[in-house]
Formats: C-alpha cells, structure tokens, sequence
C-alpha cells in the first residue's frame, strides 16, 4: 500500500469544465460500469493477482447489481480521472465540502471511518486525550491529523504513507500512528506477529470521523438512484461486509 489511495483524500480531480452527464442509459448500452482505482494500492485495489482489493471486488458487486460487467480504469494520480472516463470512484469521503472540488455526486453513505490510533498491544495509551509531550505519534505528512495533534503540542514523527507509520510503531520507533483503521486493520491482517492494538476513534473531534460513500462521475439521477439502491441491497444481505472483512476490515455503520 505505498501508493496514496485516490479516493480517501477528497483532492481536486480535475473535473472542471462542462461535460454531459453519463446516464444510466448510457453505462448499460455500453455494456459496463467503469471504476476508476489505482493498480497498487492493497488493499483498496490491485491489477492482477488474488485477492484483487475491495474496490475492485465492490465494483463487481455494484455492476452486477445494475446487470454489466465491471470494466476497470487503472490511474495513478487523482489528475486521470477525466481522461479515463470512468463511472465511479470508491471510498470517497462522503462531505460536499470535502468534495467541493471534485464536482463528484456522492451516494448516500455506507460505512464509517475518519483516524485512529495504532499502538504497540503493551502500550498504555487509551485515547487520543491520553497522548501527551512524552508520546510520539506517525502522521502522514500535510494531513488534518498532523495538525490537529500538533496543536495539543504532541511529539510527531511525518510520514509519507500509512504503512510507514505502522511499520515504525510495530519496530518502536514511535508511540503511536494515526492511521485509517482500513490501513490497521489490514496491517494487522498481512503482519500476524506484529498485530497492533487499534484504539476507538475519538468522535470529539469532527475532522478525524467521516462517511464513506461511491463517488459518481457525472451520472444522472437515474444512475444516482441506481447506485443507492444497489448498496443498500449489498448492505443489508452482508455482501459490503464480507467484502471488507476479507481484507481485515470490520466496517461500522455510517452515521
């Protein structure tokens, strides 16, 4: 997972400019549902090899719901997504304002996630308010976490990717790592003899807690409702979370 995750982000994609809607119409009369995800990026997606990442396999799930094919639009930075001219994007942070500039339609939410915190499973840290001067804590470089921990005056250690940060903490270099619990979770899955304890998210603080929704590009109401009854249906017969747990990942409801 060194690639930074398109879609988590909520950066500038480069949509500006007029452009026609992709209608429901349209995607089935082409004969797929195109998702755009970056090629190396476990576990969100991956080109080739098994398992493929749980965009990729939610994708699946979603075109089937609408009765096409999956087609998969490989791009490394946020900048392709216009050229690709793909139908959606995965875990997209689910906040007009968040997505301001993305010009994405989001659909309604279906799970909910923001920053947490792994540690060591000695450490005595309970809670981002039991950080203090004495903990050092990974955070990814220009991050709202960075910030917000740097405010309260907490020794901080930047990284470049979430990976890093975990890696530090299982080696004790660092105290902590404010990290998605997506990337805990998943570190634990791939890295059985260093599992890290992962503390409950602190839903004080707004900007570390977000929803996660499809972000569509360009659709038509008619694709928007499609793509909102599809997860619902996904959601309540278990298929979302099997998914994700395959991954390591045990989602919570949105809110």
């Amino acid at each position: 997972m060194k690639a930074i995750v398109l879609v988590i982000v909520g950066a500038a994609i480069g949509l500006s400019g007029p452009a026609e809607a992709r209608t429901l119409d349209a995607i089935r009369a082409s004969g797929a549902l195109g998702l755009c995800a970056h090629p190396n990026s476990l576990p969100f997606a991956r080109k080739g090899g098994d398992p493929p990442g749980f965009q990729v396999e939610l994708g699946q799930a979603l075109a089937r719901e609408l009765g096409v094919p999956l087609r998969l639009d490989w791009i490394i930075t946020q900048y392709q997504v216009r050229s690709a001219n793909c139908d959606i994007l995965l875990d997209v942070i689910a906040d007009r304002e968040a997505q301001g500039e993305t010009r994405l339609r989001i659909s309604k939410p279906y799970y909910r996630t923001g920053v947490a915190l792994a540690v060591p499973s000695s450490s005595a840290l309970t809670s981002f308010k039991s950080l203090s001067e004495h903990t050092k804590v990974g955070v990814q470089v220009g991050s709202i976490a960075a910030m917000i921990i740097g405010q309260r005056h907490v020794p901080t250690s930047t990284f470049g990717f979430e990976t890093d940060s975990l890696d530090a903490v299982s080696n004790h270099e660092i105290d902590a790592a404010a990290v998605t619990p997506t990337a805990a979770h998943y570190f634990n899955l791939t890295h059985p003899d260093k599992a890290l304890r992962i503390l409950d998210r602190d839903e004080g603080v707004a900007d570390l807690n977000w929803n996660v929704a499809v972000g569509m590009v360009r659709p038509d109401d008619a694709l928007r409702e499609a793509i909102d009854g599809a997860l619902q249906r996904l959601r309540n017969d278990g298929t979302i979370d099997r998914i994700y747990r395959r991954y390591g990942i045990i989602l919570e409801a949105p809110r």
